[in-house]
């Protein structure tokens, strides 16, 4: 479904779109009322959404549109999603999927038209896509009934949380924080592939979400308890220890994922400076960023959960930890920040539940 009070636009999405054989356009209207409207009508995988327009704002409309979409995927494509990066960010973190910055008029073919089918295939499930020159497997469905191999349950404290995240994070990581409470008030790392751009307006909208202090990883500074540290847009987050205390160490070497941020470096070093007392956590995304790390984590005694496959808007990186037999937990965002405090109150250690 394409969402656009440009009927320019909703022309050029539709020439994009059509020559396309695994999508198929079911809808194309100009406000949020008729999208709503027609979504009650039709079944729809993805819909194309801008934020202006008559009516209902987007970022307004966006909630229903998933709710009766029945789990529609969303993405934004707005001139919003430049310069108003805070937009972009809201829309995430209340379940877009993804975002893409609409062009000026006359601007819609190239890098555009490239960047457009590459987000649709991404969001859409398509189990091939291009990752530079080479082809990269992303999200297939588990067998219904397939039992994973699941790593290690851990027991005692928790001294350290780092979470890794794509496509679909910043919806999971905000049902994550929900379900976490107050006491649970360790340092908590987080990588968000995100632009760099998007990292202040990323901080403020975690600080508003988790009712703690999130700020944007810099060069040496301390892990604070109950703060949330974030890695930049142009930099992975390790750790180097001063005087007995752990302290943020910025690196821009090339990681395995060719992701910048990786989640792969923090995981290693928050396995190297907290070993069993340090809890992984891989949620929706793309590639396999993380796995490395989660194998660093585990190796050091310490406890890895993933996001499951129907709660995942890319099951791509949970999924490879998960398949690597890394996970303690297979679950969703909710069932994961349950299993932290289950783990931090020092009760039994159960696994059927997080199956």
């Amino acid at each position: 479904m394409i969402v656009d009070d440009s009927i320019v636009a909703r022309s050029v999405f539709q020439t994009i779109i059509a020559p396309l054989p695994e999508f198929e356009i079911v809808a194309s209207v100009s406000n949020a009322n008729q999208a709503l409207a027609r979504l009650d009508r039709v079944t729809v995988d993805i819909v194309l959404l801008d934020l202006a327009m008559p009516g209902p704002h987007g970022l307004t409309a966006l909630p229903e549109i998933i709710r009766r979409g029945r789990g529609a995927r969303v993405l934004i494509v707005s001139a919003s999603a430049g310069a108003g990066a805070d937009a972009c960010v809201r829309a995430m973190t209340l379940g877009a999927a993804d975002t893409l910055e609409k062009p000026v008029a006359g601007s819609f073919s190239g890098q555009f038209q490239a960047d457009l089918i590459d987000k649709l295939r991404r969001i859409g499930g398509d189990s091939r896509v291009p990752d530079g020159d080479a082809l990269r497997e992303t999200s297939p469905a588990i067998v219904p009934g397939a039992e994973l191999a699941t790593g290690p349950l851990v027991a005692g404290r928790i001294d350290c949380l780092a979470i890794g995240a794509s496509t679909g994070g910043l919806h999971a990581l905000s049902a994550l924080f929900a379900a976490l409470p107050a006491s649970c008030d360790m340092p908590i790392l987080i990588t968000q592939h995100l632009p760099t751009s998007f990292m202040p307006y990323f901080a403020a909208q975690m600080t508003e979400i988790t009712g703690r202090p999130a700020v944007v990883a810099r060069d040496g500074v301390n892990l604070l308890r109950g703060q949330l540290m974030i890695a930049p847009g142009d930099a992975h987050i390790r750790l180097r220890s001063i005087g007995g205390h752990p302290r943020v160490m910025l690196s821009r070497e090339p990681a395995p994922s060719s992701c910048l941020p990786s989640v792969d470096p923090m995981l290693e070093s928050v396995a190297e400076h907290y070993g069993d007392r340090a809890f992984a956590v891989i949620l929706s995304g793309m590639g396999r960023d993380g796995t490395i790390g989660a194998r660093a984590i585990t190796e050091a005694g310490g406890e890895v959960a993933a996001q499951d496959h129907a709660s995942s808007v890319v099951w791509g990186m949970p999924g490879s930890v998960a398949r690597a037999g890394l996970a303690a937990t297979i679950a969703t965002p909710t069932m994961i920040a349950q299993r932290i405090v289950e783990r931090l109150e020092g009760r039994s250690l159960r696994r059927a539940s997080w199956r």
